[in-house]
């Protein structure tokens, strides 16, 4: 077992370099596992999925990283904010007749010497970050800090358990330590090794963290042996690997104790070690807004089970919004939209709402609890005051910037299922300077046809995104066109009450789950659908593609609504009456 050659936990390095050598000593050649992996993804998936592991790593925050230790294997959520090309580095070499790897550390554990047999591999670098407009219940933070003094509290037992073959290790690792190697400068300074005692490692590694800026937290994660399509520009992730963050190590790239590292580009000046984490990943994998979900064994798509949380979060909306159930209605089905498809340049899927009738005075009271009760059920959601100099100042498009060789996040740089809610009741006549008029356009273009223009100078490039918009004024907003405009009839402003955690918890899981279900229409209701609208173009000339879209839209997130994946004919009918409803307000 994994347990009785090394603790995967606190010693990942010597994991990689034992599978390393047996991949050696079994007759594999070392020169050829540049971009390949000699069993290390293997072990550590084994390791954490398939012993249920996972659970024990630390998650990397800006509240963790002063508990965690370097060369520790931490866990890290975030989104892809820009990609800095690759790195060449050291990846294997001889000493004294025998292949080594640098792979998985930015520090060489060996002296490389100046031997012909040293071999250059690249890897790939992420700059990282927290999820825009993550809610606090989506946050990890509490969660891995709770996490981190368990750990800290269960290491010495098995530092014990495990006391021959980690001292062993650990001490064979200093034995062959570079003379003038950060950790080795520590240990003949008299610093206490992280393996002596569980107690003095806690200090230990609170000694060697940096002064990490928290309020603009960031991962430099470095990874190896994946195919560029696999990370894409704002994907969210799950991380798994070693931490590095040593002080000590310069960013000159000609430092003796540096494994050599070249960029492709300039040297990242504004992502210095000292800053700036680094995370040398072994196991990551894609997150979806259900990974963000308190997952519950009493939980299933069942229909009573659906048909009950369905109930419960519309009489929770309705409530939000003054007892106005028709809002509470289109407020559900706004929610559970997302974009299932792409015909040329429409993005089937989305329903963007604006709510209308909301005076500076009604807005002050329906604005927080709207606001409120999105974050309460969506892991990503952020409120856009929308006003003139907002407008004519904000950043809203990514830029890049090629003096740090940087991209330069904007407000709407964001991840995939993230809510929006701009609130127009604030805003006032005035005059639109050049950044003024581009935000508007970028705003409508990401409303309309779900993509985001990013400014790379030279050129600019419209990438997909995937975002939900809420739309509060006090009349039609010409500003943000939305798919469903609907005139805000609250009835009363009454407490909402509280909502237990449990009940919030099955609510986001409705919907995280339910606005992924595929699905289809049968041939008999193809024909009914056809036939109403052709009615209602007779009835209604005005009537037009985007309307007979925007039908079909909400029957499929009504059908979605009740856990089903096939539009029935009662569906369709409550999808007639709310648009007739709609549209009585309306006049």
């Amino acid at each position: 077992m994994v347990g009785r050659q090394y603790d995967c936990l606190i010693n990942p390095l010597g994991a990689v370099r034992s599978t390393f050598e047996k991949a050696v000593a079994s007759g594999a050649d070392p020169t050829s596992f540049d971009g390949k992996d000699w069993g290390v993804s293997d072990l550590f998936r084994e390791y954490l999925f398939q012993n249920d592991a996972v659970s024990q790593v630390p998650i990397l925050t800006h509240s963790t990283i002063k508990w965690v230790q370097a060369n520790s294997l931490v866990r890290f959520r975030g989104m892809i904010q820009d990609m800095l090309g690759n790195e060449c580095y050291v990846g294997a070499y001889k000493n004294e007749g025998t292949w080594n790897t640098n792979k998985f550390t930015d520090v060489s554990q060996f002296p490389m010497g100046h031997s012909p047999d040293t071999r250059l591999w690249d890897r790939r670098l992420l700059l990282c970050v927290p999820v825009p407009g993550q809610n606090l219940w989506a946050d990890s933070t509490s969660d891995g800090l709770i996490r981190t003094h368990a750990m800290s509290a269960n290491q010495e037992k098995r530092q014990r358990d495990n006391c021959s073959v980690s001292a062993e290790v650990e001490m064979q690792d200093l034995n062959n330590e570079m003379p003038d190697s950060p950790r080795a400068k520590k240990m003949r300074e008299g610093e206490s090794s992280p393996h002596d005692n569980m107690a003095e490692a806690a200090d230990y590694g609170m000694s060697m963290v940096p002064d990490f800026d928290t309020s603009n937290f960031q991962c430099l994660v470095k990874i190896y042996d994946t195919p560029e399509s696999d990370l894409k520009l704002n994907d969210v992730f799950e991380f798994i690997g070693v931490l590095t963050f040593d002080s000590d190590v310069k960013d000159d790239k000609k430092d003796e104790n540096e494994l050599g590292n070249y960029f492709a580009d300039e040297d990242l000046v504004n992502l210095p070690s000292s800053k700036v984490p680094r995370l040398h990943c072994l196991v990551h994998r894609k997150l979806s807004l259900n990974d963000f979900v308190l997952s519950s064994p009493t939980l299933e798509p069942k229909p009573d089970v659906i048909k009950g949380l369905r109930e419960s979060l519309l009489h929770h909306l309705t409530l939000v919004l003054g007892d106005d159930e028709l809002a509470a209605r289109f407020m559900l089905l706004h929610l559970l939209s997302k974009v299932h498809v792409r015909a040329d340049s429409i993005a089937v899927g989305k329903l963007s709402l604006n709510l209308t009738n909301l005076d500076k005075s009604s807005a002050s009271v329906f604005n927080n609890r709207i606001d409120a009760a999105v974050k309460n059920l969506l892991p990503f959601s952020q409120c856009i005051p929308l006003t003139v100099d907002y407008l004519n100042t904000a950043s809203l498009a990514p830029v890049k910037d090629y003096q740090t060789n940087r991209l330069v996040p904007g407000v709407l740089q964001c991840a995939e299922g993230s809510h929006f809610t701009i609130d127009e009741t604030q805003l006032q006549s005035g005059t639109l300077n050049s950044n003024g008029v581009e935000n508007t356009r970028l705003l409508r273009d990401l409303m309309e046809f779900q993509k985001v223009e990013y400014d790379f100078k030279f050129y600019k490039m419209k990438m997909d995104a995937d975002v939900q918009f809420l739309i509060i004024s006090e009349g039609k907003s010409n500003i943000l066109p939305a798919d469903i405009v609907l005139r805000f009839h609250p009835s009363a402003a009454g407490a909402v009450g509280t909502v237990d955690e449990e009940t919030l918890n099955a609510w986001r899981w409705y919907l995280a789950t339910l606005r992924s279900l595929p699905h289809s229409i049968g041939t008999d209701m193809q024909k009914v659908v056809e036939d109403d609208m052709v009615a209602a173009r007779q009835a209604d000339r005005c009537l037009g593609t985007q309307d007979f879209n925007r039908w079909l839209t909400m029957g499929r997130l009504m059908a979605a609504s009740f856990g089903e994946t096939c539009l029935s004919p009662q569906h369709w009918q409550m999808v007639k009456e709310m648009e007739r409803l709609r549209k009585d307000r309306l006049k």
